[in-house]
């Protein structure tokens, strides 16, 4: 394969030529990680005393971060994984950047559990004296393999990249390490060939239900505690939905950046914002339903810590947050990719972001009205979050794009054998009788 394929200058030239705008971007996203480490620094030496979590509320933006992270890191999921086990080639394009999503942040999400701890010395704790029945352990088994398993599925089709670019250009040391290792013996042989796309079918078809274990036993660790407004059966279902829908909006503004930056319209093309954005529109509607559901059967029980919950989300402190979130990331996305005249590049990318604060706000009021509900006869906890916390959230999130274009600019993110193989697909079908291939 190494042999034979050519490389698209559009999708080699951001890796030759770096701009002035991307180190100045690249510069503040490091300051804001180095503000958020700076703040970890502050929590260790002082303990969680900094941060707003007490007594009462001892989950806050830390474990918010948590869920939304792992949530996204399902792009790769659905547009790579099930995507290529159903053969739709028009996911061609952006199978790479929905893959590094992933990984990237499984990364991110994997610190939170940590920075959460306070002491992250005791975190050989879990391992050492951890109990087969808690659903925590079972959260770190499960993000480890996530984690690995979704790094071999993005370096798999990684390798006639690395070959090509290995052979053909000189990008530098760093680079030319990454291209050495990953095609260190692959020269594109027939046989080479076969087993690479059998490899990344296999990894497919396992990294799927990796993936939808991995939030559902988030999920379990919400839904298996017996704290009102977490035990409930349709946690699991509904983490995973929120999953994919927060996964596929991550991935739209993804593409929606690339094809500005990198001018790559030739193959991010309005075909794929509509897929993506009826698929958007499918799952924000399944997510619509799952929520009445949710608070309308707590809400006929008329238990009295329920309505008191009920309350505090609907009419009380968390109320503007819970209809900004219902509204603008559910109702409004949902009109925005019903109807023709806005489902359009604009349109789509507006919705996805929309999807994605909604998403995010949406894991908060799941962690903290929880936790600040009394389960006993006392008054209601209160959580501020404080600049440690808010300054490690925004590091998060820096830390993320930071990551993401740095791997712009170590691989092209436009898979380039898989775009080659799809355009010469067409002429290798045989015409039917009768007819002459044009």
């Amino acid at each position: 394969m190494a042999s034979d394929l050519h490389a698209d200058p559009i999708l080699v030239r951001p890796l030759q030529e770096t701009t002035w705008r991307f180190y100045v971007v690249c510069g503040v996203l490091a300051v804001i990680v180095i503000v958020g480490v700076a703040g970890y620094v502050t929590q260790l030496q002082n303990g969680l005393a900094v941060t707003g979590l007490n007594d009462k509320v001892s989950w806050g933006l830390y474990i918010s971060n948590f869920v939304f992270f792992i949530g996204i890191s399902h792009a790769g999921t659905l547009i790579s994984a099930i995507l290529r086990v159903s053969r739709a080639e028009w996911r061609r394009p952006i199978t790479r950047m929905a893959e590094s999503i992933t990984v990237i942040a499984i990364v991110i999400a994997a610190g939170f559990p940590i920075i959460d701890m306070g002491r992250p010395d005791r975190l050989i704790h879990v391992f050492l004296y951890g109990r087969i029945q808690s659903a925590i352990l079972w959260d770190f088994v499960s993000i480890f393999t996530y984690l690995t398993g979704s790094i071999i599925y993005l370096s798999l089709p990684m390798i006639p990249d690395a070959a090509i670019l290995r052979a053909k250009y000189r990008l530098g040391r760093l680079r030319e390490f990454f291209y050495n290792f990953l095609a260190r013996r692959w020269t594109g042989n027939r046989l080479q060939k076969m087993s690479l796309e059998k490899a990344i079918g296999m990894m497919a078809v396992i990294i799927i239900p990796v993936a939808v274990s991995v939030h559902t036993v988030v999920s379990w660790i919400f839904g298996m505690t017996l704290r009102v407004g977490w035990h409930t059966a349709i946690y699991g279902p509904y983490f995973v939905v929120g999953a994919i829908f927060s996964g596929i909006a991550t991935l739209l503004i993804a593409m929606a950046v690339f094809r500005k930056v990198y001018h790559l319209e030739k193959y991010i093309t309005l075909k794929h914002f509509r897929n993506l954005g009826i698929l958007l529109l499918v799952l924000d509607i399944v997510l619509i339903y799952f929520s009445l559901s949710d608070y309308l059967t707590a809400a006929y029980g008329s238990e009295t810590q329920e309505v008191r919950w009920l309350e505090a989300l609907s009419t009380g402190p968390y109320a503007f947050l819970f209809w900004g979130t219902f509204i603008g990331g559910f109702i409004v996305p949902a009109f925005l990719l019903g109807m023709k005249r806005t489902r359009t590049i604009p349109g789509i990318v507006i919705s996805a972001i929309l999807v994605d604060i909604g998403m995010w706000i949406e894991r908060f009021l799941i962690v903290v009205p929880t936790m600040a509900a009394p389960q006993v006869p006392f008054d209601w906890g209160v959580y501020q979050p404080t600049w440690v916390e808010w300054s490690i959230t925004a590091a998060s999130f820096a830390g993320f794009a930071l990551l993401y274009a740095i791997f712009s600019k170590i691989f092209p993110i436009v898979s380039m054998w898989e775009v080659q193989e799809g355009a010469e697909a067409p002429s290798e079908v045989p015409a039917p009788a009768g007819q002459v291939n044009a």
